[in-house]
């Protein structure tokens, strides 16, 4: 088998990736060992920079008009070491900050979009081997009908934290041991109000309960005494049991078990994203304590910042560093989240001395201040990228919130500027369409579009990438250079 990209692991991450790079007409094919997507309860949260880039390319609903307020209300209340009062906020012209959605949901989503597209989808294929040769990889894989050889232009691996392709990409990391164990499983209570709905602190450690549609009751427990002494043995009922009971305090009787786990503080952060054709996105890249909800987001927001560039670069558009931008630009993303759940663990575990430390940060959660810095830790909106022309115009790496736009053709707004993946040059007001010659050259490849000056894009142009990112505007390096670096020029731009 041939394909110019290779996703390894369908889960919502690859299978985003393979949807976004099928969607930019690139041959991508998926190696995925599960049979069917698993429903088994993940991840069910989606903090607002990924709702907000997701929006952008048409993944989740923007808002019904031109920039009409999307939601209302001062925004998404949520926690910070499961102490209450933390506020997600987002301007109002944005999806909701928080959506919550099953995991699996979001997988067969992407999985529909990916199929539409033209992507192949092999499941049942586990990946043995591959091997990086000047001009692609190798794969080696075995299907439930035999081996299957497959060579391709790239490969991304998105196959969790045990990852294979990193294994044989020869790519280290950086670990943290497991200091903690968790227990994770959804019960029936024999007495139902036995457990309340809502977080659980006690000296032994914090229970979080949630009841489902069903009855059950989702289990989840923090003991800070020690790792599991086997991680990989299978959890039982009644150890789930005995967990419960003991942080409780009391007993808590529990049948009918169901999706029971296990899991830890244990972080990882690879030591690079790409190791030259092969790239790492999500959990394959970083691994880290899944407090505050922060797991899925950071691997969407990978996804989406290596789709476009994967995809230019396949059709021979990219600059000769744009790929390189990607581990410059994830990698201390998500060094900044392992850092932060690293620190949130630290306030849940017990002791005195940490009661007094939770009751100062309860007091920060009511403050103003600590809700901004803290709100946009945990929801990615203060994110800014490094600048690669070491000359930045002012915003350069910030992200382009969406606002309306009054066109030659209509009002629009940035969201739907973006749906076609296409990086945007915002060309505002006379002073504006001065810069349109400089980027002729990039014509095929730009979406330009004149628009009136307005005072919430405070820019006279301002180049916009697919991601929603502003990667250039006037006060720094020039408009072609940055176009240089992003992508290639002259006669290639046009390529189809």
């Amino acid at each position: 088998m041939r394909a110019q990209v290779a996703v390894v692991g369908g889960g919502p991450v690859g299978m985003l990736v393979a949807a976004e790079l099928a969607a930019y007409g690139v041959d991508t094919v998926v190696l995925e060992d599960r049979a069917s997507v698993s429903d088994r309860p993940k991840a069910t949260t989606l903090h607002a920079r990924a709702v907000q880039c997701l929006a952008r390319r048409g993944h989740l609903p923007g808002p019904a008009a031109p920039c009409a307020p999307a939601r209302t209300g001062a925004g998404s209340p949520f926690h910070f070491a499961g102490l209450p009062g933390l506020l997600i906020t987002a301007p109002d012209s944005e999806p909701e900050p928080i959506l919550k959605c099953p995991q699996a949901q979001l997988e067969r989503q992407f999985e529909e979009r990916a199929r539409t597209a033209g992507a192949r989808i092999l499941r049942e294929h586990r990946v043995a081997a591959l091997v990086q040769e000047p001009d692609g990889v190798r794969i080696e894989a075995e299907g439930p009908h035999g081996p299957l050889a497959c060579t391709v232009a790239y490969v991304v691996g998105a196959d969790g934290a045990r990852s294979t392709v990193r294994e044989q990409a020869g790519i280290g990391s950086d670990t943290h041991p497991a200091t903690v164990s968790a227990l994770m499983g959804a019960v029936t209570l024999q007495e139902p109000d036995a457990l309340a709905a809502g977080w659980h602190q006690t000296p032994r450690g914090w229970i979080v309960a949630k009841a489902d549609p069903e009855g059950r009751t989702h289990i989840r427990t923090l003991n800070c005494t020690g790792a599991h002494a086997d991680r990989h043995a299978p959890p039982t009922l009644g150890e789930l049991r005995r967990e419960t009971s003991w942080i409780a305090g009391r007993e808590i009787a529990m049948e009918e078990p169901r999706w029971l786990g296990r899991f830890s503080d244990f972080t990882r952060l690879a030591h690079a994203f790409r190791a030259g054709r092969v790239f790492l996105v999500g959990d394959a890249a970083h691994v880290h304590f899944p407090i505050g909800g922060q797991g899925l987001s950071t691997g969407v927001l990978d996804a989406l910042n290596l789709a476009w560039k994967l995809a230019l670069a396949v059709r021979g558009q990219a600059g000769p560093d744009l790929l390189g931008t990607y581990d410059a630009e994830r990698r201390p993303v998500a060094r900044r989240v392992i850092e932060n759940t690293r620190a949130q663990l630290a306030l849940m575990r017990p002791g005195p001395e940490l009661d007094a430390l939770r009751g100062v940060f309860s007091g920060l959660l009511a403050q103003d201040g600590a809700q901004g810095h803290l709100s946009g830790l945990i929801s990615a909106q203060d994110t800014v990228l490094p600048e690669h022309t070491g000359s930045p115009g002012p915003g350069a790496g910030t992200f382009l919130h969406n606002v309306v736009l009054t066109t030659p053709t209509g009002e629009t707004d940035v969201i739907r500027l973006l749906r076609d993946g296409r990086p945007l040059l915002l060309l505002l007001g006379e002073k504006g369409g001065r810069h349109r010659e400089q980027a002729r050259a990039w014509e095929g490849i730009l979406r330009v579009v004149r628009a009136r000056p307005t005072s919430e894009v405070p820019y006279e142009a301002v180049l916009v990438r697919p991601d929603g990112y502003i990667a250039w505007t006037p006060g720094g390096a020039d408009l072609a250079g940055t176009l240089s670096l992003y992508f290639a020029g002259g006669a290639r731009a046009g390529c189809p």
